[in-house]
């Protein structure tokens, strides 16, 4: 079986928003007197259904954070100043021109609201190499349940046996194996120390990666099983 589609996650695999938005979390509980340990933000990466980092902060605070407003403004303008000037993470560009050229369909499943990853791809100029979009706020659940992927496929038209989801996190990853897609896994700074036992393959970048190696998951030909990785 050849590979129907490719199903990007966005935060975090095609852009890099993952850090700056734990860092400048961290940096307001470090200004409240409190840690945001990685370990402790690991947890809740790649899902949505957790509380709000501020609902955190004041639980942990013990009491309300009386200029709450401000200070959701004041972390949300430096987590979009950081990420402003980055720009598509390593191997992504080459596998859309990969995708491109055998005419395979790329759809980009994301918990993250339509505006916020529309607005990315149309600034990195990727919109138009994208056949569709799926996010949080179109579907019932978002990651880590199934919902967004299959959205995504029900979009270009593949069934998830023939399609290769692309993550960064255990909740992605969990999410794509459940709607039925062969899944790889990019981790990230953030996501790099957790749990990837239930993915397909597990790669350093996605510039390690191949298209044999996708075409062998989809025709159940790779080696190594579940968590494999790319030597």
């Amino acid at each position: 079986m050849a590979v129907g589609a490719l199903v990007f996650d966005f935060d975090g695999l095609i852009l890099d928003t993952e850090t700056p938005e734990y860092e400048t979390i961290r940096d307001e509980f470090s200004a409240h007197g409190l840690a945001l340990p990685l370990t402790a933000w690991q947890e809740v990466v790649g899902r949505v259904d957790h509380p709000h980092w501020l609902d955190r902060l004041e639980a942990e605070l013990g009491r309300p954070v009386p200029d709450r407003q401000a200070v959701l403004e004041r972390r949300r303008a430096a987590h979009h100043r950081h990420i402003a000037g980055q720009r598509v993470l390593p191997g992504v560009e080459a596998l859309l021109d990969e995708a491109a050229g055998r005419g395979v369909p790329v759809a980009v499943a994301s918990s993250s609201p339509t505006s916020w990853v529309e607005g990315h791809l149309e600034r990195l100029g990727l919109s138009q190499r994208i056949d569709a979009v799926r996010c949080g706020d179109q579907v019932p659940r978002a990651k880590p349940w199934p919902d967004v992927f299959l959205a995504a496929l029900e979009a270009v038209g593949v069934a998830p046996s023939a399609a290769v989801a692309l993550e960064d996190s255990h909740h992605g990853a969990h999410a794509a194996k459940a709607a039925g897609l062969s899944c790889v896994v990019a981790p990230n700074g953030i996501t790099r120390d957790q749990d990837f036992a239930h993915a397909d393959l597990v790669v350093g970048s996605l510039a390690e990666l191949r298209w044999a190696d996708l075409a062998a998951l989809v025709a159940g030909t790779a080696p190594g099983g579940p968590s494999a990785a790319l030597s």
